[in-house]
């Protein structure tokens, strides 16, 4: 409910609501943002760093947050759905608008390509491995074929995963030469900011996601596609600002690395958290593997374009955004039953 309802729950309130929490985000990423770079600053973190971590840790916490709320309500499966469809949106629709704002191609490194997104697909099939073991050893009984427990014991192997990646992570940070200016960063008002900046997204976000159902539920727009599709970029919203800020200031591999890192973040901490907080819980692996089927060809595509050049130009950014269009066109197409790739959507 919008504002604990002390409004009315009408179309006018919720186009409002968006809005001016759509501004508030805006702040809210750019606090985090600063207090992000200055933090990595002072304790010498790599660009790359920086986004796959801090900033991505901040920025996927409107995804962590769904997934809990989701789960604690008994609806762990359009908490999932709503995470895969961020993580889409996150690897098709950011990078892409970061390539539009930008004067120049947004410079990669081999790092960012040859660590970062083939440790993303890892973690996509590291859950993918998961949901498959729920159906084989903790089957629903009377339940879809297809439909299995997932119980804190697979939720481990997902987090087990994440705490490797935070691993390499730190190898890297060792390995890395800091700048000589950290020392001049007042950490203690940065870490008060990074603090401010996440309250104000949370608080936010939580208030977007209330209007944008609401305005789902006035026009009546199926569950499976509001979900995959309308829910997932509007909690998809803050990796969106800090990327495109970032790529707009010349830190593409800062941009970059927060779609990564927080993709990662999502599937690997995310998921796994709202299992070991409710308890076991049902995945459809019917519907399941076709959506990180279709995440895994998305990652792959734009580590394929990231590698040419190491750079993503202005045409790979449309490529990438007409790629996603298409994945909306597919979502609708199983929700009015022109497709039936997905069983149960």
């Amino acid at each position: 409910m919008v504002l604990g309802g002390l409004l009315p729950q009408v179309p006018a309130v919720f186009v409002a609501v968006c809005v001016v929490t759509t501004l508030s985000i805006w702040v809210g990423s750019g606090l985090l943002e600063q207090a992000a770079e200055e933090l990595s600053r002072y304790y010498g973190l790599p660009d790359v760093i920086q986004g796959s971590v801090v900033v991505a840790v901040g920025s996927s916490s409107p995804e962590l947050a769904s997934v809990v709320f989701a789960a604690a309500a008994g609806s762990f499966g359009m908490g999932v759905g709503a995470v895969v469809g961020s993580a889409v949106f996150n690897v098709l629709v950011i990078p892409g608008l970061a390539g539009l704002v930008t004067a120049a191609p947004v410079d990669a490194d081999r790092t960012l390509v040859y660590k970062e997104a083939q440790f993303y697909m890892l973690a996509v099939s590291g859950l993918i491995v998961t949901f498959a073991l729920a159906v084989i050893y903790f089957p629903v009984a009377g339940g879809p074929s297809l439909t299995g427990e997932v119980t804190r014991p697979l939720a481990a192997i997902p987090l087990l995963l994440y705490g490797l990646y935070v691993f390499i992570q730190w190898q890297d940070v060792n390995d890395h030469e800091p700048d000589a200016d950290g020392e001049r960063v007042p950490v203690g008002r940065a870490w008060g900011r990074l603090a401010a900046g996440l309250a104000v997204i949370l608080i936010a976000v939580e208030q977007l996601v209330g209007a944008v159902e609401g305005l789902v539920g006035v026009f009546g727009i199926p569950e499976f596609l509001a979900g995959v599709t309308i829910l997932a970029a509007a909690t998809s919203l803050p990796d969106a600002l800090v990327s495109v800020r970032a790529a707009r200031d010349g830190r593409g591999v800062t941009s970059l690395g927060n779609v990564l890192g927080s993709n990662t973040f999502d599937l690997l901490v995310a998921i796994p958290l709202g299992v070991l907080i409710v308890g076991d819980v049902p995945v459809d692996f019917a519907v399941a593997a076709p959506m990180m089927g279709v995440l895994t060809v998305a990652t792959i595509l734009l580590f394929t374009m990231l590698r040419t050049g190491l750079s993503l130009t202005t045409g790979e950014s449309y490529a990438l955004l007409g790629a996603y269009l298409l994945f909306v066109g597919w979502v609708v197409g199983e929700t009015v039953g022109a497709i039936d790739l997905i069983v149960g959507a």
